[in-house]
């Protein structure tokens, strides 16, 4: 067996496999260290998980496992470059949105852009705003009132999360510094975060409330004033229910079903164009760019409107993610099909508090 990179979640190990064509037969074991899957009498395990595998002859080729057939038994999307022995992995659109569902907050485990790692399990038992920017966005110009914000409810049982979509820390650090921040600004460059609360542009901001729970789903918010006449967003009413849910407990929304009513669960399309961009970040890190180029492109057929992969994509080509033809090409295009991002919020429920 000769080496391939394997990208699943979070992490990206080199395993052992064999290529058939455009099918991947990987050594069990190694597969197993990758994903934490493991093939078992009983079938295909992880932790308390099992599916059987009895019904399934095909998923074992003389003692290797057919990464096609593992990914269907494991409700799993596959991405497979052959030629560049690449592939990656990530759940079905459907299993996303099962897990969504739950309101239960994603837990991740990201460098700062420092180099420290973070998890939101650090912050259980207080409030956490998670706050996703850019360098290549305006609202890296919020990082300052979001200090402010962070400096007058932090006392009161809030954390501010920031989650920088960027590939270099060093365009993302500046900003930081020159707001000051006290709060960790995490850097997701192999769009981790961005995959698992399935964020499809920047800023977005969602509530966690102590017990990690969603309580307000993706949002886009702004924490002050400076472009409104741009954007045309007011920062006021949503900073009031800011401080309104972290000192007197009231509820952005109503109950469970109204959170839920507010998701928007990734598309099968949008969810392989992950994967895409995902490979291509790899590839490109590894000076294989006109390789990530392919699937640059492909991404961006897959999910054109999604900010975090299109409009990410421009400073990693060169072009200009402000006000360059590309990125005016993109904003027409948003406009005419209705400006979509998150669904409209309605103002917070009035009175409903935390339980």
């Amino acid at each position: 067996m000769e080496p391939l990179t394997l990208i699943c979640d979070d992490r990206t190990t080199s395993v052992g496999a064999d290529l058939d064509g455009e099918r991947v037969l990987v050594d069990p074991t190694q597969l197993a260290l990758a994903t934490d899957w493991t093939l078992k009498p009983e079938g295909l395990c992880r932790g308390a998980v099992c599916v059987p595998t009895a019904m399934w002859p095909e998923l074992v080729d003389d003692g290797r496992l057919d990464l096609a057939v593992f990914a269907r038994l494991t409700d799993q999307v596959l991405v497979v470059d052959a030629g560049e022995r690449i592939v990656a992995l990530a759940p079905s659109a459907a299993r996303r949105a099962e897990e969504m569902a739950t309101l239960q907050a994603p837990d991740f485990t990201v460098d700062t852009i420092d180099g420290e790692p973070v998890s939101l399990g650090d912050f259980t038992g207080r409030k956490k705003l998670l706050v996703a920017f850019s360098s290549w966005c305006g609202c890296r110009y919020d990082l300052p009132s979001w200090e402010q914000i962070n400096r007058e409810l932090a006392p009161e049982g809030l954390s501010v999360i920031a989650v920088a979509v960027d590939e270099d820390p060093d365009a993302v650090r500046p900003w930081v510094e020159a707001a000051e921040a006290s709060f960790p600004v995490l850097l997701d460059r192999d769009h981790v975060i961005t995959e698992r609360y399935s964020l499809v542009n920047v800023p977005t901001v969602v509530w966690i409330d102590e017990d990690d729970q969603v309580v307000r789903p993706n949002d886009v918010a702004f924490s002050d004033d400076q472009f409104v006449d741009f954007h045309g967003i007011d920062s006021g009413p949503h900073l009031e229910a800011l401080r309104k849910w972290v000192t007197d407990d009231e509820l952005p929304l109503g109950d469970a079903d109204d959170v839920r009513a507010q998701q928007m669960p990734p598309t099968d399309d949008e969810q392989r164009a992950r994967l895409e961009f995902r490979i291509a970040l790899e590839l490109r890190r590894d000076g294989r760019s006109d390789a990530a180029e392919a699937h640059f492109d492909q991404a961006i057929a897959l999910a054109p409107l999604d900010f975090t992969i299109r409009r990410a994509v421009m400073p990693l080509r060169g072009q200009d993610p402000f006000f360059g033809e590309e990125f005016l090409q993109l904003y027409e295009e948003w406009e005419a099909v209705g400006r979509p991002y998150y669904r409209p919020r309605d103002e917070p429920t009035a009175g409903a508090t935390a339980t």
